[in-house]
């Protein structure tokens, strides 16, 4: 089985840098940009479209019971906000090779 590969930030940025051919430095400060522009609208409540890629979004999770793994015991935990991120049509079709 093929083992698949994560790409980090600095990889993120050497790849943004060449298809713009913008220095890495310039491709950095947008790449942090756009990641602190995406949390800063997420934390408002808002949510994030980008047309043919996804939406960023904001879902609620609701408080639930959960049970401590070591020892059995019934736990509450809290309701929760978590980011989330829905893909678009293309990017699905991209993902499976445009089936």
């Amino acid at each position: 089985m093929k083992r698949k590969k994560t790409m980090n930030k600095n990889e993120l940025i050497e790849a943004m840098a060449a298809k713009t051919g913008s220095t890495k430095a310039d491709a950095s400060r947008a790449v942090v940009a756009l990641t602190e522009i995406i949390a800063d609208a997420l934390k408002k409540g808002d949510s994030v479209s980008l047309i043919g890629f996804g939406t960023f979004e904001v879902r609620s999770r609701g408080a639930r019971t959960g049970r401590n793994p070591k020892t059995g015991e019934e736990l509450k935990i809290a309701a929760s906000k978590i980011p989330a991120f829905k893909p678009g049509a293309a990017l699905k079709a991209t993902v499976n090779d445009g089936r």
